[in-house]
């Protein structure tokens, strides 16, 4: 969740990481800081003798690399970020600056200087405020550095080459990572842990609660109110308002008494909540489509969607804190985000799919017989919403290519949210005529249930039935969707799996799809067992950043024969 009212601050704001390190990007989004990340072109060739310290020349490093970010981006588009941030990583011994190694023997020297020994770390930070008058940059520069020291076990030459040789010492200062293999090599360290691993979080909070102190109320008021929803939860986070009915309701009176702090986990699901609403808000109401072709002021917002202009400034505010818009001088614009995914004329477009989300009272208790009730049943179907079909579309193209289906000339796709995934397989594969085989109810009011394009209709038709109590279509591949099996019992999907293994010839090909759905999908190897088990193998696997995307597998026997 994000460290409120901290990084709070920062939640309105355009804010940009200076740095291309995966480890940087990984502990501020941790911590709950949206960003955009624009690696810096500063060529980082400062001359270390002309610092009377090692920590000055990484303060400058970082300084010189959000400068050259901020200056950029102004240069480009006439606007700058709110907030850039630069940073950069030393690693010292005995004063000597050990920057990354060149190559594997350059590396195993570094180490080999530290083994035993304990040397220190510095991240210099810079955060650069930036500001915009008569078209001109204008920047307030905030630095600081973090040390810390870290001390190696005496490391034999073998355990050095071994850990060269993973590649991993490479691309990192002193020639090793502490939060991946080369934690074996340190024996103790006194300081922040993070500060090594690239970026010195704690400090970093305590220098934006300096650069952007709380207001303090005026004698004999509580906290005024505020439309920021990260601050809304910090106040909630220390007590919150007095409940109605004075302090009587809070079973004390007087001074003294203080409400107990909420669990993060419900202020986490309290931020999730109102970021939501301000995502189905602005889908509605089509505010991306009215900025897609240039940058609007509020007042010009408001004025479309009939709205008064300070609640559409707050929405739009809102909506540039979660990474949708940007905010310049000349008024708010889409960011790429959401011109890619919630215009609604976009080919990716998922704005229908918020809206049904929102609008949508998802029937949980019938979603929770399906353990018992029959899959994919004309019964059982009500329960799902739509959107998964909307979903599909983000991951339908990538995984329609993910794998060589030349050999295959008829593909029968079971429903499950597929439908989006038919129609790609036909745009991308001549060869192939699809059909796409689920419950009209399904097909009918999918939002990518559109008439096929001139160049589909001869090789795309759909066919209503269900996967478990209607003959399947012949075919030579078949197509499932587990985002709606995910949580079903094994038996449920045997059966479903046997049903296409007795249809399926011997050389036919099954494609497993997981769509983004809420359901945990299963592991590489449980499909494995589950597909050897009905007849399945030479098993091929396609990833995504967050797992498994597609598993093609091959007929290999019949039932019976195993």
């Amino acid at each position: 969740m994000v460290l409120c009212p901290v990084i709070g601050k920062l939640a309105h704001k355009r804010v940009v990481l200076a740095s291309a390190s995966p480890r940087r990007r990984e502990i501020l989004s941790n911590a709950g800081l949206r960003f955009e990340v624009v690696p810096s072109r500063f060529r980082e060739n400062l001359s270390k003798s002309a610092f009377p310290a090692p920590h000055a020349y990484a303060v400058e490093t970082a300084r010189q690399k959000a400068l050259e970010v901020a200056g950029r981006m102004h240069e480009k588009d006439q606007r700058a970020p709110d907030v850039v941030i630069g940073a950069d990583t030393i690693v010292t011994l005995g004063g000597l600056i050990l920057e990354k190694p060149v190559d594997k023997q350059d590396a195993y020297n570094m180490l080999s200087r530290l083994s035993g020994r304990e040397h220190s770390v510095f991240t210099g930070v810079a955060i650069v405020r930036c500001s915009c008058k008569d078209g001109r940059l204008h920047t307030d520069v905030s630095e600081f550095h973090e040390e810390t020291r870290v001390t190696f076990s005496e490391l034999s030459e073998e355990l050095l080459w071994e850990y060269v040789h993973s590649g991993e010492p490479m691309d990192k200062a002193g020639g090793y990572g502490i939060q991946a293999l080369g934690g074996m090599l340190v024996e103790r360290l006194h300081g922040d842990f993070l500060n090594v691993v690239g970026f010195p979080l704690n400090r970093f909070c305590k220098q934006l609660a300096e650069l952007y102190p709380a207001p303090s109320p005026a004698p004999g008021q509580g906290p005024s109110p505020c439309s920021d929803a990260l601050d809304s939860l910090s106040g909630l986070q220390r007590g919150g308002p007095e409940p109605p009915g004075g302090s009587e309701a809070g079973g004390s009176q007087g001074t003294g008494g203080t409400l107990p702090a909420l669990p993060p986990q419900l202020l986490e699901l309290m931020e999730g909540l109102k970021a939501s609403k301000a995502l189905v808000a602005a889908c509605r109401l089509r505010v991306f489509d009215f900025l897609r072709e240039a940058p609007q002021t509020a007042a010009q917002v408001a004025g479309k969607v009939a709205a008064p202009v300070p609640g559409t400034e707050r929405l739009l505010d809102t909506c540039v804190g979660l990474g949708l818009l940007q905010k310049a001088e000349r008024g708010y614009s889409n960011t790429e985000l959401a011109s890619a995914y919630l215009v609604s004329s976009g080919r990716l477009s998922i704005r229908d799919v918020v809206l049904r989300e929102g609008d949508s009272a998802w029937n949980l208790c019938a979603c929770a017989e399906l353990a018992d009730g029959v899959l994919l049943s004309r019964e059982a179907l009500p329960c799902f919403p739509d959107s998964p079909h909307g979903l599909a579309r983000l991951t339908a193209r990538r995984v329609a290519t993910a794998f060589d289906l030349s050999r295959f000339s008829a593909a029968c796709s079971l429903g499950g949210c597929t439908l989006a995934l038919a129609r790609e397989l036909a745009r991308e594969h001549p060869q192939l005529h699809v059909t796409e085989f689920d419950l009209l109810h399904a097909v009918g009011q999918a939002p990518c249930a559109q008439p096929p394009g001139q160049e589909d209709t001869q090789r795309m038709r759909c066919v209503t039935g269900g996967a478990l109590q209607d003959p399947l279509p012949e075919a030579s591949l078949y197509l499932l969707c587990t985002g709606l099996l995910g949580e079903c019992a094994d038996a449920q999907l045997d059966a479903v799996l046997a049903k296409v293994a007795a249809h399926c010839p011997p050389g036919g090909g099954l494609l497993l799809v997981e769509t983004p759905a809420r359901e945990r999908p299963r592991s590489l190897a449980k499909y494995q067992h589950l597909l050897q088990r009905h007849g399945f193998g030479d098993v091929q696997v396609a990833r995504a950043e967050s797992g498994l995307a597609a598993v093609l597998s091959t007929r290999e026997t019949r039932p019976g024969l195993q």
